[in-house]
Formats: structure tokens, C-alpha cells, sequence
């Protein structure tokens, strides 16, 4: 298995230049990589080169036919449902990358609530 890169420093600034200061926001990271929840919804995240973003089903198939994104696959073949990387075009232009965070967050905001998941409690 290839090892994973750590994500660009233009990339992180970027990230951290488009998490919105709402409530119920949270920033966490995952596998080593910053993402943002809303109501413990994962709805932005970092993966090496990529930015990906939660979408509802109309508006992937919308950046998919206008932009070309492509499904966000952290590992070949496993694909993560609702998830695309931005494109590089995208990625050039903050006001594009803000206009698809807006729409991840209002879509992860409509999602139910998700609960933590009680600590497993270590053996002895």
C-alpha cells in the first residue's frame, strides 16, 4: 500500500480560509487530514492534493457534468458515497471553492444528527 502525502500548505490555508463560523461546526481530523462536521457530519476534508466536499445527489451530478469530479476515492476502488474532490479549476478560484462548501454545509446541515459512538473500553 503506497503511503499516504501530507496535503499541500496552500491547500491546508485554503481549507482553513473556508470553514464557516456556524454553529455546530467542528473541526477534526481524520486519518491525519483536517476535516470540518457539522452535527457530527463530516461535510469538508483534506486527502493529500484533494479538497472534497459532501454533495446531494443532484448537485454531484452537477459539478460532474460541468466540471468533470469525479467520485472521491481515498483508496482505489472504495469509493466514499456523497464525496467528490474539487477539480483544479475549482480549486483556483476561492469564490468557487466557497460556493461549494456553502452548498456541503447546507446539505450535511439537513442530515440527521449524528451520535457519538460510546469509547470501547480497553482490555486489560
Amino acid at each position: 500500500m503506497a503511503q499516504w502525502r501530507k496535503s499541500p500548505p496552500s491547500l491546508i490555508a485554503l481549507f482553513d480560509a473556508m470553514v464557516p463560523e456556524a454553529a455546530g461546526v467542528e473541526r477534526r481530523k481524520m486519518f491525519g487530514y483536517p476535516c470540518a462536521f457539522v452535527n457530527g457530519n463530516m461535510f469538508i476534508g483534506l486527502h493529500q492534493e484533494d479538497f472534497i466536499v459532501r454533495l446531494s445527489e443532484a448537485d454531484r451530478a452537477e459539478i460532474g457534468r460541468t466540471l468533470g469530479a469525479a467520485p472521491f476515492e481515498p483508496m482505489q476502488g472504495r469509493p466514499m458515497r456523497e464525496y467528490v474532490a474539487l477539480p483544479e479549476a475549482v480549486l483556483e478560484d476561492e469564490a468557487a471553492v466557497g460556493d461549494w462548501v456553502a452548498r456541503s454545509y447546507g446539505f450535511a446541515s439537513s442530515l440527521p444528527v449524528k451520535e457519538k459512538k460510546p469509547r470501547k473500553k480497553k482490555a486489560s
